[in-house]
């Protein structure tokens, strides 16, 4: 609707199949717009003949933003917010460009404050440095995911190797500042994630599919990241609740299942390193048998040992 009234504030009367052409929809939509427009108020005035279409009355502009104190701070934060997370695309000027457009529309009392506000604004945390996706990209999988689409993907792997790969995707999903696309491969009817900083070229293809019940991309996602191949397989049981685990260890990094005994869960992590697992077990506070490796179990006692000496150690001598 935005779109369709710049076209008219240009001025002069606009066909309907221009109109159509320009926003790329098909007429019936173009009049369904126009009614909106009509709703809300809008001077869109229908002109009949052979070159017939739709005008703005004379003289009519687009109000200026209005936004209060409150709705530009919150703009204008989550423009920063966004781009220090890893939530920007390639595009990473647009952050910046969208913010300059809002402060020269502003008044000048509310843009003074609001600089104010972001000149003394600091971080404790450096900004994310991650691969950012196409605009187009992202896009693109976006309407495919909205409307259950084959899309094609042009993909280069983490070791280089390019591929074209098919894709029904269930959801776009960011985690930890980098786009993930997750769904399900038809060629294999399995579910697949693509890095969505990895795909140079998306394009949909004709047909539909019907999203699995129960779908859940986020969760899929952090499933696939706990199962991903490494160097060490960890078999842990744990006296706990889901919920304590989860505290210390996310959905991204374990698989925790419901054990045989009460009480007890069963835990599946796979890591590239054992180094930092004895002190994440020791946070947890408790109860834990450690199936395998036998490597960790080597190291947690190795922990208990150093901290069982550092806490005999006598401060005076120290």
């Amino acid at each position: 609707m935005l779109a369709l009234l710049e076209l008219l504030q240009s001025g002069g009367v606009r066909t309907m199949a221009e109109l159509a052409e320009r926003l790329g929809v098909e007429p019936r939509t173009v009049r369904r717009y126009v009614n909106h427009l009509v709703d809300l108020d809008l001077p869109v005035e229908s002109v009949r003949g052979r070159y017939g279409g739709y005008r703005l009355a004379a003289g009519y502009r687009l109000p200026p933003l209005m936004l209060s104190d409150d709705e530009a701070l919150a703009v204008l934060l989550g423009l920063i917010a966004g781009r220090r997370a890893g939530l920007a695309t390639a595009t990473g000027t647009a952050g910046e460009t969208a913010s300059a457009k809002i402060r020269r529309v502003l008044p000048s009392r509310t843009a003074d404050r609001l600089d104010a506000a972001l000149q003394s604004l600091a971080f404790t945390a450096e900004p994310a440095d991650f691969p950012a996706p196409r605009t187009e990209v992202l896009l693109a999988v976006a309407e495919a995911v909205r409307h259950h689409r084959p899309i094609s993907l042009q993909y280069t792997s983490g070791d280089g190797r390019r591929s074209v790969r098919v894709l029904h995707p269930f959801g776009l999903v960011n985690h930890s500042g980098r786009w993930y696309a997750t769904g399900i491969d038809p060629a294999i009817g399995e579910e697949r994630t693509f890095r969505l900083d990895r795909i140079t070229h998306a394009r949909p293809l004709p047909g539909s599919f019907e999203p699995p019940a129960g779908n859940d991309p986020a969760g899929h996602l952090l499933r696939s990241m706990a199962r991903a191949p490494y160097q060490h397989a960890v078999s842990l049981r744990i006296q706990g609740t889901v919920e304590q685990i989860r505290r210390r260890l996310p959905a991204s990094i374990a698989e925790v299942r419901e054990g045989a005994d009460e009480g007890w869960q069963d835990v599946e992590i796979r890591a590239e390193s054992l180094d930092w697992l004895p002190g994440v077990l020791a946070a947890l506070d408790l109860p834990f048998v450690i199936e395998r490796p036998d490597e960790l179990r080597d190291r947690v006692v190795a922990l208990a040992e150093r901290l069982a000496a550092s806490a005999r150690r006598d401060p005076a001598r120290s």
